[in-house]
């Protein structure tokens, strides 16, 4: 048998999908905390919250399909889990499925539905992680799942035998800690385990999703993301009686700092948000066109504010904001503290900012925009220390897997129009690139009218039923013709 035959869906397959990401929604794999102790909860019963919790329930799932899952608890109540099936090795490495257990925090009081209920209501499945990222990990799952009785309608042991007409092994790995940086899930698998891990590909989330714009259907696909670098920066003032205000008040120098900080930095196209453009141009309105190529200065240089002008005059703010992070190096200020006392002139202050880089850019070229940003002055007064360094992060678009996605996703949906993406935000990739595996983020699904961006990490986030039919038949096919 070959794969690429065995396709057709049925609406019991959705059915049985919805049902696996019901359950799990249920379970409250809340990031931070994070970590919930033994699987003993105080009352003396098992808890029914936590990652490792969300995974003992998958290796359920997937044991009752003959598979042999691996769960790690390397941290107290930090479960991930890990399962393989065989392919006869003529097809190269394994085929990686990789997505996380946690989830962000979600306040009741902003919901229309319980955000751990699962609720199936009005053909969605509302919940937090319903979109980032268990959706993925609900059709991952079952992908496994169908591999497995695949081997079993053969008669075959799906967790030792290889499986009829697969040529290569299809890892499923379910990490917890993502939201949290996922040091304590991917990456100690990476630093303990990176033989369970290695292969040819990933698939993660973040991408394969549907963005219309201007009648067009979008379908993003993460080939890159930007890294991060985390820095503190002291400021030095001189304490002082309030009554009499200084030049050296640390708040004071602070602000100023931080105002400087704010300022857009300079553009600049990196090689997917190129390929992107090329690819999208086409596709896009004349007038859109036209302002997009009147926002490239004389040379074919960036104009950073034209770009931003037409960002803002095309693009939703949503949207516009998202592009113009992925055009530059940007800095967030997350924190400030100074002071201790209203009439007290503090005479130190703490400035915690977050810095996403491009690929190309390194921590010594970020430290440098910061010197330039807070100029000469300003930064003899402050001190900088780099807490946190996370690299930018890849995948070829050349190289055999992203053209298979593009194919799918065309075939399954003949009015797409795929484009590389290069995410803003960090995911488990990072881990993975230390171990020279490419990630492509390629969660499938065919959204209405929902913004899958104002959907993460917000108030009743969701994914609808018709979506999850669209993307459970997409992600099989992309399995069965890069593995089989």
């Amino acid at each position: 048998m070959t794969f690429e035959s065995d396709t057709q869906f049925e609406w019991g397959d959705t059915d049985e999908l919805v049902e696996l990401l019901q359950a799990l929604l249920r379970i409250r794999s809340v990031n931070p905390p994070g970590a919930q102790g033994s699987a003993i909860g105080p009352d003396g019963r098992p808890r029914t919250d936590g990652e490792l919790v969300a995974a003992r329930f998958l290796e359920q799932a997937l044991a009752a399909e003959g598979l042999r899952p691996t769960v790690v608890e390397p941290f107290p109540g930090r479960g991930s889990i890990v399962a393989r099936v065989r392919g006869d090795g003529t097809g190269g490495e394994p085929l990686l499925l990789l997505s996380h257990l946690d989830v962000v925090p979600a306040d009741p009081a902003g919901w229309s539905h319980d955000p751990f209920g699962g609720e199936l209501d009005r053909g969605f499945v509302w919940g937090r992680g319903a979109i980032d990222m268990k959706g993925m990990v609900a059709m991952e799952a079952q992908v496994m799942r169908r591999l497995a009785r695949t081997a079993r309608a053969s008669g075959l042991d799906p967790a030792t035998d290889p499986i009829p007409g697969l040529r290569r092994d299809v890892i499923f790995a379910c990490t917890s800690d993502e939201e949290a940086g996922g040091v304590e899930g991917a990456g100690w698998l990476v630093d303990h385990h990176p033989e369970w891990l290695r292969a040819t590909a990933a698939l993660n989330e973040a991408g394969g999703i549907a963005m219309p714009y201007a009648g067009v259907r979008f379908y993003p696909i993460q080939v890159a993301e930007k890294g991060f670098v985390v820095y503190r920066i002291h400021v030095r003032g001189r304490w002082g009686h309030g009554s009499v205000p200084t030049d050296d008040n640390a708040a004071v120098i602070a602000a100023k700092v931080v105002a400087r900080l704010a300022e857009p930095g300079p553009v600049r196209l990196t090689s997917p948000v190129a390929a992107s453009i090329v690819r999208a141009a086409p596709h896009l309105p004349p007038r859109a066109a036209l302002r997009l190529a009147a926002a490239q200065a004389p040379g074919g240089t960036p104009d950073p504010a034209a770009i931003d002008a037409a960002l803002a005059e095309l693009c939703d703010p949503v949207m516009a904001r998202t592009v113009s992070a992925v055009i530059r190096d940007t800095i967030s200020v997350g924190m400030v503290h100074a002071g201790v006392k209203y009439n007290v002139i503090p005479g130190s202050a703490e400035i915690e900012i977050d810095c996403r880089i491009l690929p190309g850019t390194d921590e010594p070229a970020m430290l440098e925009e910061l010197r330039r940003r807070v100029g000469a002055e300003l930064w003899s007064r402050i001190d900088v220390e780099c807490h946190l360094i996370g690299q930018p992060v890849e995948a070829p678009l050349d190289g055999p897997m992203y053209p298979l996605l593009e194919q799918v996703l065309r075939d399954h949906d003949p009015d797409a129009v795929p484009v590389p993406f290069l995410a803003p935000f960090a995911t488990d990739a990072k881990h993975l690139a230390r171990i020279g595996v490419p990630v492509y983020g390629f969660s499938p699904l065919k959204l209405g009218d929902e913004n899958f961006l104002t959907m993460l990490h917000a108030d009743d986030e969701r994914l609808g039923v018709d979506a999850l039919a669209f993307g459970l038949p997409v992600l099989w096919e992309t399995v069965a013709r890069f593995c089989g």
